[in-house]
C-alpha cells in the first residue's frame, strides 16, 4: 500500500478540472505508460498541454502564485527557476507575476561556450525556487536542487502543478534533499474530478482505483518497476 493519499482541495479539485477539461488527462489502465522514472502506471499528465490554452494557463498560474505567497516568505526569495524543459515556461509564468527575476537549469552542461548549467545571472547565495511541471517519485528533481546549489543558489522549496502523490519514498527523497514541494493537484484530485465529472467510463475509472490503493504491485503486475 502507499503512504497516506494527499488530501483533496479546493485548488487540487480546480485545477484537475481544468486539466480535465483541456484533455492534459490521459486513464490507459488496459494499456498502461511506462514513465521515466521505471513505474507502470494507467494514468498520464501532459502539463505541457497547459502553453496552449490560456484561460487555463494564467488560472493555475494565478493559483500557483497565490499557494507559494500563502507557504513561503517570497520576500527572502530571489529568483525563480525553471527545469529543462517543461518547469521554463513555468517559472517564466509564475516569475512574472511574482516579480521575481528568472533562471533556467539544464540537465546537464551545455559543452560549449560558459559550458553552463545555469542560464541567467545566479547570485552566490541567492534563495531560488524550482519550478517543474510535475513530479512523480522525486527522482528527476535531484539534478536541478544539486545544480543549482553547486552555481551558489540556496534551493529549500520546489513548485509544481502537478504530484503524482502515489508512489511511496517521494516524501522521503525530498525530505532526504532538503527541500519542501509544493503542488497544486494530485491523482486524488483528478480521479475525484473525474469521477463527479463522469470524464471516462466506471471501468476505466475502477481501473485508476486499483493503481492508486497499491502502485508498487499494479506497477509490478502490468511490466513495471516494483521496488523502490
Amino acid at each position: 500500500m502507499t503512504d497516506a493519499s494527499p488530501i483533496t482541495t479546493a485548488r487540487g479539485l480546480e485545477t484537475a478540472r481544468l486539466l480535465l477539461d483541456i484533455k492534459a488527462v490521459n486513464f490507459r489502465p488496459e494499456k498502461p505508460y511506462m514513465l521515466t522514472s521505471g513505474w507502470a502506471s494507467p494514468v498520464y499528465i501532459d502539463c505541457r498541454w497547459v502553453v496552449s490554452f490560456l484561460d487555463a494557463r494564467r488560472r493555475i498560474i494565478e493559483m500557483g502564485a497565490e499557494m507559494l505567497a500563502e507557504n513561503i516568505d517570497m520576500d527572502s526569495v530571489d529568483m525563480m527557476a525553471g527545469g529543462e524543459t517543461a518547469g521554463i515556461p513555468y517559472s517564466s509564468w509564475l516569475s512574472e507575476a511574482l516579480s521575481k527575476p528568472m533562471l533556467y537549469v539544464r540537465k546537464k552542461p551545455k559543452g560549449f561556450g560558459r559550458n553552463a548549467q545555469i542560464e541567467g545571472s545566479l547570485s552566490e547565495g541567492a534563495k531560488v525556487i524550482l519550478v517543474e511541471d510535475l513530479a512523480t517519485d522525486g527522482g528527476s528533481k535531484i539534478n536541478f536542487v544539486e545544480a543549482l546549489r553547486t552555481a551558489g543558489a540556496e534551493v529549500t522549496d520546489i513548485f509544481v502543478v502537478f504530484f503524482y502523490g502515489a508512489f511511496p519514498g517521494a516524501e522521503e527523497t525530498f525530505a532526504r534533499m532538503g527541500v519542501k514541494l509544493h503542488y497544486l493537484a494530485t491523482w486524488q484530485d483528478v480521479l475525484q474530478a473525474a469521477t463527479e465529472g463522469k470524464d471516462f467510463p466506471e471501468e476505466t475509472l475502477d481501473g485508476v482505483r486499483a493503481f492508486l490503493n497499491n502502485p508498487i504491485d499494479w506497477s509490478a503486475a502490468h511490466g513495471g518497476r516494483d521496488t523502490l
